[in-house]
Parts: structure tokens; sequence; C-alpha cells
């Protein structure tokens, strides 16, 4: 049995975005991520094979999409994406914390 703190921030402000898997089976991953002001390189993209439901637990974000949308995202809203929909985080508050769930869905 893991017990921990969902909102719980690491010490200091770390350098790159902190992934912690929470939780894995055979066909889901429930990760925590944590930002702070972090965003994805101007020339990548995730293409993921699985659905990704993420919902912002704490602070805001923006996401946007290869077809050129984009979504704005406060504590307590969700989104799911599709696999394979392109997509790349362009703005983050710091702090923000994430629960994402990748599966197929």
């Amino acid at each position: 049995m893991k017990i921990g703190n969902i909102l719980k921030l690491p010490d200091g402000i770390p350098e790159k975005e902190l992934f912690e898997k929470l939780a894995q089976g055979n066909n889901v991953l429930i990760e925590r991520i944590v930002s702070y002001g972090h965003k994805t390189p101007d020339d990548y993209w995730y293409d993921q094979n699985k659905d990704e439901l993420v919902i912002l637990l704490q602070g805001e974000a923006v996401i946007l999409f290869d077809d050129e949308e984009e979504i704005n995202l406060k504590s307590g809203d969700y989104l799911l994406i599709p696999k394979h929909k392109k997509h790349r985080v362009e703005k983050t508050s710091s702090p923000c914390i994430w629960l994402a769930v990748h599966a197929n869905l």
C-alpha cells in the first residue's frame, strides 16, 4: 500500500517537469505531473498510443493541438485527449499540478 498527497509540492523548483507514476496496470498508467511554468518544446508534438484524461488539480494551463485549437484549463478542469491527437503544453502556471490517466478509453 502506498500513501501520498497529490497536492504536495517538491522542495525547490525542478528544472524539468516532475512525472510521478502513481499506478500502472496492463492497459493503464496513472501519473501526477507537476509543472512550474514548463511547456513542451515548440518543435515537439505528443502523439500517444493511448487516450489521455488530464485533470488540472491546481493552477492554469494551455494545451495546443496541431490543428491550432487551443484549450485553456484552470483548477478543476479536465480534458480527454484521444490517442494520436497531436498536442503540446503551451503554458503552465507556477505551480501547476495535473493528474493524467493513460488508457484505451
